[in-house]
């Protein structure tokens, strides 16, 4: 397939996949797959789920934002996030999709959105402002994170020059 199409990836059990083009448009939107498989039974990034998502993607190029152990964190959340981190590479490495790493002051710079916690559902606001048509998508508190990932494709791409 000859088309530019673009992957954003909020990674995490509560994250979201979303698939846009070269235009900006948002062509699909994912929530992360998860399974029970992870310690103590916790939800963990289901790779053969994922896999598929991307394969069926086309995409050409992936933004997923950069993230690593947060403040406060303990130890297993902290390992379980990595895993999340490792598992979305691996993938898109076997997929054979290059991916960029975008720090959250970047693209939440780029998106307009002051850093901070009580900033955090800005991201759907401003995903609705710019795709009204698709305002759904972003609809309910929980759809932070879809937003959240059209946001970093967004800005992964005006990063490297495109709209």
């Amino acid at each position: 397939m000859n088309v530019n199409r673009f992957i954003g990836i909020d990674p995490g059990v509560n994250g979201a996949i979303v698939e846009i083009s070269a235009q900006g448009e948002i062509l699909q939107i994912h929530d992360m797959p998860t399974l029970q498989d992870g310690a103590k039974n916790r939800r963990a990034i289901n790779a053969p789920l994922l896999a598929a998502i991307i394969f069926k993607s086309h995409a050409t190029k992936a933004y997923c934002e950069l993230v690593g152990p947060r403040p406060g964190e303990g130890a297993v959340g902290a390992f379980g996030f990595g895993r999340s981190r490792g598992v979305i590479e691996g993938v898109l490495a076997a997929c054979g999709v290059p991916v960029t790493m975008v720090a959250p002051p970047v693209w939440k710079r780029a998106a307009g959105i002051a850093a901070g916690k009580e900033n955090k559902d800005s991201a759907r606001a401003v995903a609705i402002a710019r795709w009204p048509g698709q305002a759904e998508l972003f609809a309910r508190k929980m759809d932070i994170d879809r937003a959240e990932a059209a946001l970093i494709a967004i800005a992964g791409m005006m990063r490297e020059g495109g709209k």
